[in-house]
């Protein structure tokens, strides 16, 4: 069972009025009869019985009932999946299985932008706001038809089978049906993050070494200067419009040495007539790149049947039909966006296109007054990853926070019951018709299911996700070289902090690490998961030492800790890098301690850091502004510089006061921070300090801050 205690600490309202204890009071009466009056339409009609059950039941068991051994989920005791479609085990040919099935049902939607308007800042920064309309569609009959036209106009290029392709752009529609071209023809893909620096665009492109790229109107610049630097191998770019339609042509030059041509451009190029499958299961489909969390990102080689199979094993778990949306909007140069795309065609689901700039109302590029996407859309079906969940819950919260101090005690006790109630197998009809059906209006009011992966997310965070927005928040567990797959949560199961049984196309197998004291043989039985199976990856590109045999059989070693649950459930309780012994010859998780940090509503970002000769741990803490600055005023501090706020010791000592008190029945002594530094400006993947999802690259956020944390140890 999840705390409540932080959504109380978020809702840090003062000693209430008498009136408002009454109004609290008489809101539980009215509880306590309703519960009298539907106890038995409940029992007959809801039992809650059954939920409980099938949130419980077995969904895992290792062989011969030896926890050393591989664990596999009970639906593939008889063999592991490898397909969705029978004999088929290749993308391109799994795509036209897709168009046969679903061909007049729509496929792809990208909402029109109408104008963009630019809005010039005090200090010279121009920020965008979006005049949008509605979604525009095409069927999958339409999609396969622009498909085969990029195939064959690529063809014309002189494209040859096997030669990569880097796809450089965020996700759109147009990256997808080239992407769906290129799985066709044999055309392995390279993703590169449209983010990069240049510097590391020169690196992708040197190292893939291919002749064709795809790319936006705005990023041909750094494809341009990335040649300049020798990047000698790009023959052909064709790049995706601007999404601005007053804008558009503006940046290209046509006086270049090599052919330049736009997406349709390249589309008159081609013809509508089906081209031949030449893909075969075996064959490399993409190089993807590691978010590089600890050092430089490597560049994984994944083949069609490691995505088949993938898609397989996460279809099985997810509930999908035909009439269902998903919002796609996450990175597609990141495997977990790939994968969902994969796992939505295979059920005949739209996917309308978006980006984390347009998701809601109040995201940045939207204007005031104008819906975000999810608005319009009104998707079934979203992934997430902890970091955009982290910050809707901060939002709800503020929301919250910013009404009156009777709105707050009766949303707290609303969230209360319904939190209750929701871990005993009950619906909460009446509240979620009241209170949480506004809140899901954030995501268009329609999901059904939100699908979490990329990090761990916090218990906290995903039984609030799980109440405020009427679903289940299904938490999976992957790596890129897992293919984004391991384990899935299953739909029916109430509690949190797991990641599921392992998924149909695979097993775990949990390896002992002694030093650690995690052994299989553990109680419950733990270890570094290690993971087998058709969607394991054919490895690096310079070496494969992840890679390992265990009698006989292909594992990647994950570097995660986990421990299996008796139903079968895996938890991840730690990772080999994150974790840290201090002086005194414990062992710390990182990780761990900033996920618990992470949920208060003072801080935006947060990286915990260890020194193995000191006792204590500091931490680099990116502060929420409004909330800091709200705390600086209680301090008495001047407000007017954010900079000089951050380094006011009064603030300092507040905040570390603050999450000190927070976590205090969460974490050890040991566990939490001594000392912290406030960072005046948020991490961004532009700053090299996060990955593209959002995760701590420690070894970038060390070396700009060592100053600073040499300062903590003083």
């Amino acid at each position: 069972m999840v705390d409540e205690s932080d959504v109380k600490s978020a809702l840090n309202g003062h000693d209430r009025p008498f009136s408002i204890t009454i109004a609290i009071v008489l809101l539980k009466i009215v509880f306590f009869i309703y519960d009298i009056v539907t106890f038995i339409p409940f029992k007959i009609f809801a039992d809650p019985a059954e939920k409980l059950e099938k949130s419980e039941r077995v969904k895992a068991e290792p062989e011969n009932s030896d926890p050393s051994t591989p664990w596999k989920n009970i639906s593939a005791k008889d063999g592991l999946m490898n397909s969705s479609f029978e004999g088929i085990h290749d993308l391109g040919t799994q795509w036209e299985e897709c168009v046969r099935r679903y061909g007049n049902l729509s496929c792809m939607g990208t909402r029109e932008v109408l104008k963009v308007h630019k809005e010039k800042q005090s200090n010279g920064k121009i920020f965008e706001k979006w005049q949008m309309g509605d979604y525009h569609w095409r069927t999958y009959a339409q999609v396969d038809k622009r498909v085969n036209m990029i195939a064959s106009g690529l063809t014309s290029l002189g494209q040859e089978e096997k030669e990569p392709i880097i796809l450089f752009a965020e996700t759109r529609e147009e990256w997808m049906t080239t992407a769906l071209a290129c799985m066709k023809m044999n055309f392995p893909i390279a993703t590169m993050y449209a983010t990069l620096g240049d510097e590391a665009v020169q690196f992708a492109i040197n190292e893939v070494g291919a002749k064709t790229i795809f790319t936006t109107e705005a990023l041909i610049s750094k494809v341009k200067k990335a040649m300049s630097n020798g990047a000698t191998s790009i023959e052909n770019i064709i790049f995706f419009d601007s999404v601005d339609p007053a804008s558009r042509g503006e940046s290209v030059d046509v006086d270049l040495p090599f052919t330049l041509l736009s997406f349709d451009q390249l589309l008159d190029r081609g013809e509508p007539h089906p081209v031949p499958i030449r893909s075969k299961k075996d064959d490399l489909a993409f190089i993807m790149y590691t978010s590089g969390t600890t050092g430089n990102p490597k560049g994984v080689m994944i083949s069609h049947q490691n995505i088949v199979a993938v898609t397989a094993g996460q279809a099985f778990n997810i509930i999908l039909g035909t009439e269902d949306r998903y919002i796609g909007y996450l990175p597609l140069a990141h495997i977990l966006e790939v994968c969902a795309e994969m796992v939505v065609f295979t059920k005949g689901v739209r996917i309308g296109y978006s980006s984390a700039q347009t998701l809601f109302d109040r995201a940045p590029k939207i204007m005031k007054g104008e819906h975000g996407d999810c608005w319009v859309l009104q998707p079934t079906l979203m992934a997430c990853v902890p970091a955009v969940m982290d910050r809707i819950f901060k939002a709800v919260i503020d929301e919250v926070n910013a009404n009156s101090e009777l709105f707050k005690q009766l949303f707290k006790t609303c969230y209360e019951r319904k939190r209750s109630r929701y871990e005993e197998g009950y619906t909460s009809f009446i509240l979620n018709k009241l209170v949480f059906n506004r809140i899901g209006k954030l995501l268009g009011g329609k999901v059904r299911q939100i699908l979490s992966g990329g990090a761990p997310l916090s218990p906290e965070t995903q039984r609030f996700m799980n109440i405020c927005f009427c679903c289940p928040v299904v938490q999976g567990y992957g790596l890129t070289e897992t293919c984004g797959g391991g384990t899935i949560a299953d739909i029916h199961d109430l509690s949190t902090g797991t990641v599921g049984p392992p998924l149909t196309c695979c097993e775990i197998l949990l390896q002992e690490w002694a030093e650690a004291g995690y052994s299989p043989k553990n109680d419950p039985p733990q270890g570094e998961i290690l993971i087998s199976g058709p969607n394991v990856a054919l490895g690096y590109f310079n070496n494969n030492e992840e890679f390992v045999k265990v009698n006989g059989k292909r594992f990647f070693a994950t570097g995660d800790i986990g421990e299996f649950r008796e139903d079968g459930s895996l938890k991840i309780i730690d990772r080999k890098k994150d974790l840290l012994k201090l002086s005194h010859g414990e062992y710390i998780s990182l990780g761990k301690v900033e996920t618990n940090l992470l949920t208060n509503p003072n801080i935006d970002n947060v990286c915990v850091y260890g020194d193995s000769n000191k006792s204590f741990l500091v931490a680099l803490v990116v502060p929420n502004q409004k909330n800091l600055t709200a705390m600086a005023e209680k301090q008495g501090v001047d407000t007017g510089d954010f900079e000089k706020l951050c380094e006011d010791k009064k603030v300092v000592e507040a905040l570390q006061k603050e999450l000190a008190s927070y976590v205090g029945s969460k974490l050890q002594r040991v566990e939490i921070p001594q000392k912290i530094f406030i960072c005046h400006e948020p991490w961004t993947p532009a700053s090299g300090l996060l990955t593209e999802a959002l995760k701590l690259k420690r070894k970038n956020i060390e070396k700009a801050f060592r100053k600073e944390l040499d300062e903590l140890y003083k």
